[in-house]
């Protein structure tokens, strides 16, 4: 019999920007293969993280995705769900919105974000010149990209527990940074990104430093914002080829503006100002190739007959994947096509 670490992860009631929690279950386990199937629920003490009163403060955790940990000797991360005591999910619980149990919908998040030092309280190597933003974008060199170790050690972290992690770069601003997943099924999407936020924050921990998820951390400056464009596609999108289908699909999105920005991401505000590459937070608007769309039309989804995906920009760096892949999912549907 082997002892097994279990780090059981999820999503705290924190508004308007939840917070990752996780706890260490020890158990035994003869030739565990890692695998829900060998794994229980568990519970946590919901008044300490603003999702139960303290009179009645039982939690229930399901685990819904496993990985191994790339760390810790005989460790896996186990992703749950928050239910209520009576088994039904808590109303902080994203991921039961989710209508996509065929996982007919792909998702692939591109997850921006700012490496921070608590010290400055700025970003890691932030200039304190008049250097303009733009130099740092992909960039290589001391004067340019900031905590390269931290995101080549994420990198291997989420490969090595199993991620479908697909890339990495540094972005517009200095100390900004992007990792990619994809997935096969939103809630295997979101499960992912919880994940590597996950793997990230606690990464950061052997640095004295920080990941700032904010859209706008460096408040009304030039400085671009993070946010975590989201390219989906379901079956319809990948083989209609046609141009009056992807049409009738973003247009589905016009009159619920106000729905998707609602669950896209607290303070995105600051964010979708309209430049940037942003389109204003108040507009709608999708075209081929346009980075300043709300909706972005890929130019291979044009040039493979309208085979393809589409790609929702609006979405900030703090979101919820599983509220957003649910909104984007009703919304298609809506289409009714």
């Amino acid at each position: 019999m082997a002892k097994i670490k279990l780090e059981y992860i999820w999503l705290d009631g924190y508004q308007p920007t939840a917070n990752l929690r996780s706890k260490t279950k020890v158990e035994e386990h003869e030739n565990f293969k890692g695998t829900l199937d060998e794994i229980g629920m568990w519970s946590f003490d919901g008044s300490s993280t603003q999702q139960a009163e303290g009179g009645s403060s039982d939690c229930l955790l399901k685990p819904v995705a496993i990985y191994p940990d790339p760390v810790r000797r005989n460790g896996y991360l186990v992703m749950t769900e928050v239910l209520n005591a009576d088994g039904t999910p808590h109303p902080s619980n994203g991921r039961a919105t989710i209508d996509d149990d065929d996982n007919d919908f792909w998702f692939g998040f591109e997850q921006e974000y700012f490496l921070w030092d608590p010290e400055t309280n700025l970003p890691l190597g932030f200039p304190r010149d008049q250097t303009p933003q733009g130099q740092f974008y992909c960039s290589v060199g001391g004067k340019n990209a900031f905590g390269r170790e931290i995101i080549e050690k994420h990198a291997d972290l989420c490969i090595d527990a199993g991620l479908n992690f697909e890339g990495i770069n540094a972005e517009v601003a200095a100390g900004q940074w992007e990792f990619q997943l994809f997935a096969k099924g939103a809630k295997l999407a979101g499960d992912e990104i919880w994940i590597s936020r996950y793997l990230l924050e606690r990464l950061t921990e052997e640095y004295g430093l920080a990941i700032n998820w904010h859209p706008k951390p460096l408040g009304a400056t030039d400085w671009n914002g993070s946010g975590m464009h989201a390219n989906f596609s379901n079956e319809v999108l990948r083989t209609c080829g046609s141009k009056e289908t992807y049409e009738k699909i973003c247009e589905a999105f016009r009159p619920v503006v106000k729905e998707h920005i609602a669950v896209y991401g607290a303070d995105n505000d600051q964010r979708l100002t309209g430049e940037h590459e942003t389109q204003s937070i108040n507009e709608f608007s999708y075209g081929i190739s346009d980075r300043g769309a709300s909706i972005r039309i890929p130019i291979i989804t044009v040039e493979k007959g309208w085979k393809g995906w589409l790609e929702d920009r609006r979405p900030a760096s703090n979101g919820d994947p599983y509220k957003i892949a649910g909104r984007i999912i009703k919304t298609v549907k809506s289409a009714k096509i």
